[in-house]
């Protein structure tokens, strides 16, 4: 038993995620109501974590979600196959007309003293149908999972998709595997699906079945009801306010060892200071500092997220686990897109002390 969590040493799987798949449209800095063109991105925050675990740290991840038969289906089952994810779809029929549809976000990059802006089109949105029974449980951990994760974003889109999570990681938890859950509260979401006292009552249902929590002290105030910490934080980069809360968590789910998030202050679009912090079964362990030139900021979550369950999994120490989160998280920001464009290699590189010299 390491970290509070027992690990299974291998499996078939070594992370599974169970989310809902989207395509980004990204005019770059233009803002969108100026733009003539886009890059298409393929996301999705559980996808993310699971496609920067394959292609980056080369283990063997999955993914559970909704595709729907028409070529925006195959756009994104092209990048699935790409980044080594092995899909167990739920497979929709297109209607020629309405759908049903694979999420649309548009999100232009910002620049320097100009914000991004992020706006969505989830309407009649696939992955807001799943339901439980619509994937084989016993099948699919048969073949042996480590780890099952899901989030926030995919539990807020219906009813039956946050039945899906509760069933999935009760089935996770049946098989051996650890669990996780990344908070990611989007106020804009759950307004439209009952508010905020339903999203405390149904990701505490959630949360129940956890072992790893990702989320802020904003992501635990808002979507656990859990109340805030006695100590103010000095800047956005001090953990104290974090840690504070941290003895409320225990308090109202004993079983959840590690609650990690990612700290940034925004100097301005592109000049981020980043760190991290982890609690993990008890202890705090906080990553150094740096200055970050963003190019895109979108993902860089998920990039610390991947990064830190990496570590968990590979057996690494507490300290050394968030360092890898945080090293690929900052690495993330400096690619186009949602998911890494980085090796690991460079991430141990720069979790180690690395600096941006030229490599010859």
């Amino acid at each position: 038993m390491k970290y509070g969590l027992n690990i299974q040493p291998k499996s078939e799987i070594d992370f599974l995620s169970l989310g809902a798949l989207i395509h980004r449209l990204d005019p770059g800095i233009i803002p969108f109501r100026k733009a003539t063109e886009c890059h298409i991105h393929v996301s999705g925050g559980e996808f993310n974590v699971a496609a920067n675990l394959s292609d980056c740290f080369r283990l063997k991840s999955a993914i559970t979600t909704a595709i729907v038969d028409y070529p925006i289906g195959d756009l994104i089952k092209e990048r699935v196959r790409a980044m080594g994810v092995r899909p167990f779809y739920k497979v929709f029929k297109h209607d020629g007309v309405h759908g049903p549809n694979m999420a649309t976000v548009y999100s232009d990059r910002g620049q320097g003293i100009r914000a991004p802006v992020v706006f969505y089109n989830r309407s009649n949105e696939a992955a807001a149908q799943l339901k439980p029974g619509d994937f084989d449980w016993p099948a699919i951990f048969g073949s042996g999972v480590r780890w099952f994760h899901s989030g926030g974003i995919f539990a807020a889109l219906s009813p039956t998709t946050a039945e899906l999570i509760i069933q999935g990681m009760k089935a996770a938890k049946a098989a051996g595997a650890i669990t996780s859950f990344d908070l990611n509260y989007r106020a804009k979401l759950w307004n439209i699906s009952g508010g905020h006292e339903r999203a405390v009552s149904v990701l505490d249902r959630i949360v129940k079945n956890v072992d790893v929590l990702v989320g802020n002290e904003e992501d635990l105030q808002c979507g656990l009801g859990i109340p805030g910490p006695e100590v103010a934080a000095k800047s956005k980069l001090d953990p104290s306010a974090f840690i504070g809360m941290m003895e409320n968590v225990r308090k109202k789910h004993p079983q959840v060892k590690i609650v990690a998030t990612t700290l940034r202050e925004v100097h301005s679009t592109n000049r981020h200071s980043w760190s991290a912090v982890a609690w993990i079964d008890g202890k705090r362990f906080v990553a150094p500092v740096c200055e970050l030139d963003v190019y895109d900021r979108v993902g860089g979550g998920d990039g610390f997220a991947a990064g830190f369950v990496y570590g968990l999994l590979s057996g690494e120490s507490e300290e050394e686990a968030v360092k890898l989160g945080w090293a690929h998280g900052a690495l993330l920001t400096t690619f186009p897109g949602d998911t890494t464009m980085a090796t690991v290699e460079q991430v141990r590189a720069f979790a180690q002390g690395g600096s941006a010299r030229i490599q010859r």
